[in-house]
């Protein structure tokens, strides 16, 4: 380490504090936060080396949760060790969890109020819109020849076809990877992709037999966060099958809600489980499915990135990745053509999506800029309008 020698207390508070702020100010997603954590802890503090962030950085790729939260999390352990990954781990979310479940308790005690509903009809074509293009940004950065693209349409159509994800397409995909990028063909190029994301396999949970709405929302996000790499918007496919077909616990329209909040929010798009918790149960359902989206992520760095470390060069576990990322892109696209067909309802949404997808892809506008924008245009046009399909859900 470059930082002179301090006391462990004194690494623990520092930690928390840098975590709390960085999780207050945290916006622009996990490229922007991975990048302002390098800045700062690399040349500004002088925690780790550029040799270690970068190791970090690779290693957390590899690993199933959020990318920038498992960075603090890595980077929290070389600084602190054990205790000091759990304190700079939970204060970087703390931050997230009482702005999101703050909008949780707001929208379930307004959430039936006329403009409430006319922000939403605003909102919901942008939140596709900011979907395709953070979609399209994923597959520049991993999708590097035919085979992916064959994958990912294979993917895509059995989504909207069956309208649900399907495990055993990830699994297979990334067989498929492991053939041709492992064995088959020895390719010396072969890389991980770039910073940002490693998407993988998330299947349908199993139903609870069993136990209070609670328990149901702990295991399920806990499912959803050991099997759900780097991008958060590999979560919405899965979230959707099991909150919205599954359980009941949301309707349509709703979920679509929750993951605008997800996207707006500083932190990973994953906070939208605090959201979801709080629609389903109040305060403790926002807690439990936190803790629940989160807790694998600190076990993996804690127990698995030392493993990985070692193994992350190996082309079959390369190959996996590939196969899987391809078929990650298939599912979101998939999960946006069926979202988008309770969010586009009329002329005026179909025009809110398209100009949204043409302001992305012109100009670097933030995520809750475009909301906001749209939000109004939702509050001036649906007491005009009044589109009473936006209400079937």
């Amino acid at each position: 380490m470059n930082a002179p020698v301090i006391s462990r207390h004194s690494r623990l508070t520092e930690l928390a504090r840098y975590f709390l702020r960085l999780g207050f100010l945290g916006f622009g997603g996990p490229v922007a936060l991975v990048g302002q954590m390098e800045r700062e802890l690399v040349d500004g503090k002088k925690w780790l080396s550029k040799e270690e962030m970068k190791e970090s950085i690779a290693i957390c790729q590899s690993l199933p949760g959020p990318l920038a939260i498992q960075v603090g999390i890595y980077v929290s352990w070389l600084r602190g060790g054990f205790w000091g990954a759990w304190v700079g781990g939970w204060c970087f979310i703390l931050p997230n969890f009482v702005i999101v479940a703050s909008l949780g308790a707001l929208y379930v005690y307004l959430g039936d109020l006329q403009p409430v509903t006319a922000i939403f009809y605003g909102v919901s074509p942008a939140v596709i819109a900011l979907i395709l293009h953070s979609c399209y940004r994923l597959a520049k950065l991993g999708m590097e020849d035919w085979l992916q693209w064959a994958i990912a349409a294979v993917c895509l159509a059995v989504t909207v076809i069956l309208q649900a994800e399907v495990a055993l397409l990830f699994i297979g995909a990334g067989i498929v990877g492991i053939l041709y990028y492992g064995d088959l063909f020895k390719r010396s190029s072969a890389t991980l992709p770039g910073i940002a994301v490693v998407p993988a396999a998330v299947g349908p949970i199993a139903p609870v037999a069993s136990g209070s709405t609670l328990s149901k929302l702990l295991l399920f996000f806990l499912k959803a966060g050991s099997l759900t790499f780097g991008s958060g918007l590999v979560i919405v496919p899965f979230l959707e099958q099991g909150l919205v077909q599954q359980y009941n616990w949301l309707d349509e329209r709703q979920f679509l809600i929750a993951v605008a909040i997800g996207m707006i929010s500083p932190g990973p798009v994953v906070i939208t489980a605090t959201f979801v918790g709080y629609l389903v149960a109040g305060f403790w359902g926002s807690l439990v499915s936190t803790i629940g989206i989160f807790l694998p992520s600190f076990l993996l760095v804690l127990i698995v990135a030392p493993l990985l470390a070692r193994h992350r060069g190996n082309a079959k576990v390369q190959g996996f990745v590939k196969g899987a990322y391809a078929a990650a892109i298939g599912t979101i696209l998939g999960a946006c053509i069926l979202l988008g067909n309770i969010a586009i309802g009329d002329w005026l949404t179909a025009l809110i999506g398209v100009i949204s997808l043409a302001v992305l892809f012109r100009w670097k506008v933030s995520n809750p800029l475009l909301i906001a924008a749209t939000a109004v245009v939702g509050l001036i046009a649906y007491p005009w309008l009044q589109p009473t399909w936006v209400m079937v859900h």
